[in-house]
């Protein structure tokens, strides 16, 4: 179920940590999805995060973004054992969360809107850090591949909240393991339509 690539980082993992603990791995992780919609319309999904009308994260199927107030710099929250707080806020553009856990996560993860003249605008998330220690294995084996999961989940969810046909990518067998081990079997293992839940 890995590829030779992901086999090739966990030989990495032991060799470095195995000689020096204070080596770590990069990672950049971008997923983006160009939408048909008027930037304002796009701005108010990552203005909805966390809200009880949030309209950007698949909440449905995954752990829910949550907050202890409305969004602003330094609101302290997170989503299933990621927490981080919000370092940048410009509503209705962009949203920076910096991590706080788990250990070894040292970065930031976010969304943002990029457009320019006679170009589509898209929706960008970014996660970019580096892994220290057992977190780099732990990236590459569990988070990583949820994580891919969740955000083409996230765009799709925005597709559908604007109206738009949604691409929705199916989940990996190895994510719907993860899935159903790390909930004690209470997660669904299928993909579910997206389109149909929202309303």
């Amino acid at each position: 179920m890995l590829t030779i690539l992901e086999v090739a980082e966990i030989g990495l993992f032991y060799r470095l940590v195995g000689r020096n603990r204070r080596n770590h791995i990069k990672v950049l992780n971008v997923h983006e999805r160009e939408l048909e919609a008027d930037p304002i319309q796009i701005g108010a999904l990552i203005d909805s995060l966390a809200s009880k009308e949030d309209r950007l994260w698949p909440k449905d199927v995954w752990p829910r973004m949550e907050f202890g107030r409305s969004l602003g710099v330094g609101t302290k929250g997170g989503h299933g054992p990621i927490r981080y707080f919000i370092e940048e806020y410009t509503p209705g553009k962009s949203i920076k969360f910096r991590f706080t856990g788990p250990k070894g996560f040292d970065g930031f993860h976010g969304y943002e809107i990029v457009s320019g003249p006679n170009q589509p605008v898209v929706l960008r998330h970014t996660l970019k850090m580096n892994t220290y220690g057992p977190a780099i294995l732990s990236w590459i084996l569990i988070y990583r591949p949820m994580h891919d999961a969740l955000m083409e989940d996230s765009l799709a969810t925005a597709q559908v909240s604007l109206g738009l046909t949604p691409k929705i990518q199916a989940w990996s067998l190895w994510v719907k393991i993860l899935r159903w081990v790390i909930s004690g079997g209470k997660a669904h293992t299928y993909k579910r339509n997206l389109g149909a839940r929202q309303r």
